[in-house]
């Protein structure tokens, strides 16, 4: 057999494995793409499991004093503190936080990250100005970086 009657013969052969593989580069692509976007929309981004499409508890037992797994105490104490803060004012907020850390070293690890989230909520609360001007040195500086965070 000539060299000629070779290339000849493979690019006449068009058999089902070769259209088949053709057929599978042009769908595959489309399907990985659909998939992937189909993936990426039914993520709960907002971290709200009330939204989540995918949740893996039931939320609403999620309110059963039976069912609630014990909060741990900086847990605890971020909730009361945002709590203080949208009722009373920040700087009581953080003055309380300065109390409990004092009170229970083993809280002052959680400290800054606490401060960050007064910091952020008092901005919501207050606006970015009103906000800062509330800033104690708590924790070093971070309530007014969890202000300046929210407002960036």
């Amino acid at each position: 057999m000539k060299h000629s009657t070779i290339q000849q013969t493979r690019r006449g052969h068009r058999g089902p494995a070769r259209q088949l593989g053709r057929t599978l580069a042009l769908v595959l692509p489309v399907v990985l793409v659909l998939s992937g976007t189909l993936a990426v929309t039914r993520v709960n981004w907002s971290g709200d499991p009330s939204d989540s499409v995918l949740a893996a508890t039931d939320v609403s037992s999620a309110g059963d004093a039976k069912n609630a797994a014990p909060r741990a105490p900086q847990d605890v104490l971020r909730d009361q503190l945002l709590t203080e803060l949208q009722e009373k004012n920040p700087g009581l907020a953080l003055g309380h936080l300065q109390q409990a850390v004092n009170d229970r070293p083993s809280l002052a690890r959680h400290c800054a990250s606490i401060a960050r989230a007064l910091g952020r909520a008092a901005v919501r609360v207050y606006g970015p100005t009103r906000a800062q001007s509330y800033s104690r040195p708590v924790c070093d500086t971070a309530f007014a970086s969890g202000v300046a965070a929210a407002h960036s």
